[in-house]
């Protein structure tokens, strides 16, 4: 490819853009929350209590809507306090530059 051609992409409306599930806080719950993000992520009991525990932390990432949607209902229901957002495209900033 020369310098002077040029790739665009484009996302189409009917993509379903990535989704990523963070754990905002634990809660009260510690224990509860510790099995809620087992089962969301799949991790052993020794990895859900760090990530637990290193909340903000985000926990999974590259789902759909519906999934995260989902694996945020199950954290809440656990007491603890989650959302679930639109994953950054690559290349995009998340934080201004000095």
């Amino acid at each position: 490819m020369s310098d002077e051609e040029s790739t665009e992409y484009f996302t189409l409306l009917c993509d379903d853009p990535s989704h990523e599930v963070v754990l905002v806080d634990c809660g009260p719950r510690e224990t509860d929350v510790i099995l809620a993000v087992r089962k969301v992520t799949g991790q052993s009991l020794w990895c859900s209590r760090d990530l637990v525990r290193q909340a903000p932390v985000t926990l999974v990432g590259g789902l759909s809507a519906y999934r995260a949607q989902s694996a945020v209902a199950v954290l809440r229901r656990a007491g603890a306090k989650a959302k679930w957002r639109q994953e950054p495209e690559p290349g995009d900033r998340t934080a201004p530059m000095t």
